[in-house]
């Protein structure tokens, strides 16, 4: 039996009333805030990029922060600081998983 991929959680910057959340560089700060939580053994330089768990993203043009739900077990307190991050300011959270492109059929 295989070990079930962690969940991912997209915090997207839409409030429950459907505006746009503010300050427009939000999920960059928040997903900085996080950078140092990070697999064991990540490589040179990983100190200087987004942390795997917590990264920044723009999808259908929604500032969004794809939380990996494996910063649960790395850092409980990582993991409920962005997650009450989003309830606190009322943003919409989705389960959800980013698929990787495909490339079109030749």
């Amino acid at each position: 039996m295989s070990t079930p991929k962690p969940r991912e959680f997209f915090i997207q910057g839409i409030t429950r009333q459907g505006r746009a959340f503010r300050p427009s560089d939000w999920a960059e700060r928040l997903a900085g805030a996080l950078s140092s939580f990070r697999p064991k053994g990540t490589g040179i330089g990983a100190h200087i990029g987004y942390s795997p768990y917590c990264i920044p993203r723009v999808i259908d043009g929604v500032k969004c922060v794809i939380v990996n739900e494996a910063l649960r077990s790395v850092e409980p307190m990582a993991w409920d600081f962005v997650m009450h991050f989003a309830r606190d300011n009322e943003l919409q959270v989705v389960e959800a998983c980013l698929l990787p492109d495909v490339p079109p059929d030749k």
